[in-house]
């Protein structure tokens, strides 16, 4: 899956003008002021679903940092669904708080598909309690930039979604994990990073209810 925004270079080099960094910035503010809302309708959306369904969200992230779960507790009454978020933006804290595979961790660094696989499903453990039906985990792992990470490109972004049986059109648990390739800057890899994973988790929870 990629996303990310068109590359709206300017044709004359050299300073800007006044009128150009004025539209530039009411561009950007517009872009940023839709995909907030396009964030909150659909929290609002997957929250609305797995309330009625009794099943809770939890996530664990990195580049992110957080982000997602603001995405949730943005919206009123989001305390009946969302349990948290574990941000585990170092190496090591995904290994001895998630449990993620150390070795993976070694070899190939927080940037891998496994991890995020990984990181999805020990946040689901992380914030069950007996006396819920379901928690669904979800991950962010990724390379924000503005420059590489050895040789991750920046924008290389996993995303993990935990899914249990409530909401798995197989009837059966099930993780998936899906490769993004943001482009812009270092808050647009991350804020994109966020609405991807709303997509996808929109998208399976509303499936699911066909």
């Amino acid at each position: 899956m990629t996303v990310g925004v068109p590359d709206n270079g300017r044709a004359n080099a050299g300073a800007p003008s006044a009128l150009n960094d004025a539209d530039g910035t009411a561009r950007d503010e517009n872009e940023s002021t839709v995909l907030v809302e396009r964030c909150d309708a659909l929290a609002a959306g997957i929250l609305a679903r797995c309330r009625s369904r009794k099943v809770k969200i939890a996530a664990a992230e990195s580049l992110t940092g957080g982000l997602l779960a603001d995405a949730f507790v943005r919206v009123p009454g989001a305390s009946t669904v969302f349990l948290g978020s574990a941000v585990t933006y170092d190496t090591a804290a995904k290994a001895s708080m998630l449990h993620v595979d150390a070795g993976l961790l070694a070899r190939e660094g927080a940037v891998h598909p496994e991890v995020a696989r990984q990181m999805a499903q020990a946040t689901a453990e992380l914030y069950r309690q007996p006396h819920y039906d379901a928690v669904i985990g979800l991950s962010t792992t990724g390379v924000a930039g503005p420059g590489p990470d050895g040789d991750k490109p920046a924008g290389l972004v996993y995303i993990g979604l935990a899914i249990p049986a409530a909401f798995s059109a197989s009837g059966r648990a099930q993780t998936i994990v899906r490769e993004l390739h943001c482009h812009g800057s270092r808050e647009e890899v991350r804020h994109q990073s966020v609405l991807s994973v709303l997509e996808n988790l929109s998208e399976l929870t509303d499936n699911s209810q066909e």
